[in-house]
């Protein structure tokens, strides 16, 4: 089962469910941030239902987890809605959680997959960040802290069900993930899928301040399999970070998007202050060490090639639309 099975990394993880021979996978959503558009590919497989529910009304989740074998909980609200609505994200990221879990120790669940993030280190600065080093939230605005916050505290829910009930677990620290099927509120890797569509369009890329932040991106199909591997390990009661290792600038990302659109279109810096969203930094670096060690893991599309894909993406929907 994958709860919040209409966003980027949960149709991510159902497509590649279904393409490894899966009995059965149900898609969980409430629809309010994704969309049927993102998932209707993959309800043409037999073996793929969708289920309309909210995690946090509990029992919706009791009848549709009855014979679930694991279950990947994508579902939760980005730092961009917590600012709009805090109370709403707070529940979902918290409340919501707690409610899976207890779906899953009703109905004997072997193991669950949550996708946490790397916000759980808040403003990193070890070199590398490892799974080890601390949250710091002190100079984040106020609801990036919030959002960090959330995904610290459901790693805590995790453990603790393990403790209680012995429900495994395993918690992906996602960085900065892009590809296609982009939703729009994602803080860094939709500006891969903007960039894309503006230069498609003739219009200058924007690029905020100097370009010279850099970020590190991970594909969703990448961030997927990372989960699935997860989900089949022996491993339990470990947190992953899940990343290319790799540090690529705004500027790097246009400068892709242009040469692969032949474009000699000129970006456009702008400042974008109060923004939600990380401390921008020149340097950025984080370890996939445990995750090649434990579970075997490594990302397998490089930046270029992912823009590329995005870009393919992009050029499908402006077809379908014209």
């Amino acid at each position: 089962m994958v709860l919040g099975g209409a966003s980027q990394v949960g149709s991510n993880i159902a497509e590649q469910l279904l393409a490894g021979g899966a009995r059965e996978v149900v898609l969980f959503d409430n629809l309010a941030l994704g969309s049927m558009e993102t998932m209707q590919h993959l309800l043409s497989d037999p073996r793929c239902s969708f289920v309309r529910g909210d995690v946090l009304r509990l029992n919706d989740l009791y009848d549709p987890m009855a014979n679930a074998d694991g279950v990947f909980t994508v579902a939760g609200i980005m730092a961009t809605n917590i600012n709009e609505n805090p109370w709403m994200g707070v529940d979902v990221n918290i409340r919501g959680l707690q409610n899976a879990l207890e779906a899953c120790r009703y109905q004997g669940v072997k193991k669950i997959v949550f996708s946490s993030s790397a916000g759980v280190y808040g403003a990193p600065e070890d070199d590398p960040t490892v799974e080890e080093s601390p949250l710091r939230w002190q100079d984040l605005p106020p609801a990036m802290a919030l959002y960090c916050a959330s995904k610290v505290m459901g790693e805590g829910l995790l453990k603790l069900y393990q403790q209680r009930y012995g429900l495994d677990y395993c918690a992906m620290r996602y960085t900065a993930v892009y590809g296609e099927r982009q939703h729009r509120r994602a803080l860094v890797g939709g500006h891969i899928a903007e960039t894309c569509r503006l230069v498609r369009a003739g219009k200058a890329p924007v690029v905020e301040g100097s370009g010279q932040q850099v970020y590190d991106y991970i594909h969703g199909a990448d961030a997927a399999r990372a989960n699935l591997m997860a989900m089949e390990s022996t491993v339990t009661g470990e947190g992953f970070n899940v990343c290319a290792g790799v540090a690529t600038s705004q500027n790097r990302i246009v400068e892709i998007v242009l040469q692969a659109c032949n474009s000699d279109l000129k970006p456009v810096h702008v400042e974008k202050p109060g923004a939600q969203k990380l401390p921008a930094t020149a340097r950025q670096s984080y370890s996939r060490d445990k995750a090649k060690r434990l579970l075997g893991w490594e990302p397998q599309v490089s930046i270029e090639d992912g823009v590329h894909r995005v870009l393919g993406w992009v050029d499908q929907q402006n077809a379908t639309a014209a």
